[in-house]
């Protein structure tokens, strides 16, 4: 609130209150900084996890063209991701979709394969938004150092959920967003290891040593500097652990309640927030919009794009029926949840299940009814 306030000085100014904005900025460039285990100068502030992508995507493969015009990114990747991609074939580039196995897992060793003479940037998610199924990062970024190829990895969803240490990753970019650990919205961030060409998105002042043009958002960056601070506590007394036990519990829950439900993503290899079940001869939404009645929220896919009625391009990716993608639905939690949240959801989506079936049942079984010629001609 101070730098919405009586702080709201701009961090490139020299008079006092302009320092004490850049200082605050700074204070939080250190805590992200230490959060991933690299130096405050190789963390750059965005406006949003999106942006994050696009300026780790586009900004390497602009600043290799020289080098070479081929991206290696997998097929279940986020839309900011996959856009970005496809936003540079239009430019010329080459981009290969990697396919990836039923649990939505990229094959390291089938990257390895692909990648080519002019390969100029891996893009690989590290837990998926979807599933949560988590890549094996380390692998593959060992490949790309082996190759000389710049590697980023999409960690919106991972961070402060699991590890995301860089040097452990051996990632070269790493996109973040704070409101994925209660922060605000409309701030991100994005690694870049030194060394590492990197063209801007944003022309302009040159803020961000160049790399990101634009004022910055100081009380956005503060809050994600101290989300992360309190994300680093949450860690260390255990609510991680928590929050997968929860996960767990429900799960068992459903899965014993529910017949005819199937478990999308990796069963081990996942965040330990996720659940996401496909369950047979329903549509997600009306299975939300029921929970929504109940005060429980819950999500058909992704956030970002909810209001579609494609199947989720990551359960295609993955090899998941229509009848089953259609019926998909997740389940997100977090550290606000209680057991005795979980056990309402599960007193209450059963019996939501079977009275959708048992109106669809009676549906497809009714006759349907001919239709009257009214004798009335529109159009030709």
């Amino acid at each position: 609130m101070p730098f919405l306030k009586e702080q709201f000085g701009n961090p490139s100014s020299i008079y006092h209150l302009g320092r004490g904005a850049r200082e605050a900025v700074e204070n939080s460039r250190e805590t992200v900084a230490d959060f991933l285990g690299c130096r405050h100068s190789e963390i750059v502030f965005t406006g949003s996890g999106t942006e994050a992508d696009n300026l780790a995507v586009k900004g390497v493969a602009w600043s290799c063209a020289n080098k070479g015009k081929h991206v290696l990114t997998s097929s279940v990747e986020h839309h900011a991701v996959l856009h970005a991609c496809r936003s540079l074939e239009k430019q010329g580039f080459e981009v290969t979709y990697l396919p990836v196995d039923g649990y939505g897992k990229v094959d390291p060793e089938r990257l390895r394969s692909a990648i080519r003479n002019d390969t100029v940037l891996i893009s690989i998610t590290h837990g998926n938004n979807e599933v949560g199924t988590v890549q094996p990062i380390e692998k593959i970024g060992v490949i790309a150092r082996e190759h000389g190829i710049f590697f980023h990895t999409d960690a919106v969803q991972s961070f402060g959920q699991i590890p995301t240490c860089v040097t452990e990753l051996r990632c070269d970019l790493l996109s973040l967003s704070a409101h994925k650990i209660y922060g605000p919205k409309g701030v991100g961030a994005l690694y870049v290891r030194r060394g590492c060409r990197l063209a801007p998105l944003l022309d302009g002042g040159g803020q961000e040593k160049n790399r990101r043009s634009g004022t910055e958002n100081v009380a956005g960056i503060v809050g994600l500097g101290k989300a992360v601070d309190l994300a680093k506590r949450q860690r260390d007394i255990g609510q991680i652990d928590r929050i997968q036990k929860l996960r767990d519990y429900l799960a068992a829950g459903l899965e014993r309640s529910i017949p005819e439900v199937r478990l999308n993503g990796h069963p081990s290899d996942r965040l330990p927030n996720n659940l996401n079940y496909s369950v047979r001869y329903l549509e997600g939404e009306g299975m939300l919009l029921e929970l929504d009645l109940k005060d429980i929220c819950a999500s058909s896919g992704s956030a970002c794009t909810s209001g579609s009625l494609e199947p989720s391009h990551v359960l295609m990716a993955m090899g998941v029926t229509h009848e089953w993608a259609h019926g998909t639905i997740r389940f997100t939690l977090g550290k606000g949840n209680t057991a005795g949240e979980i056990n309402t959801v599960l007193e209450v989506f059963p019996p939501i299940i079977e009275r959708l079936r048992s109106l669809r049942t009676r549906e497809s079984a009714s006759p349907k009814k001919a239709k009257r010629n009214s004798g009335v001609r529109v159009g030709n």
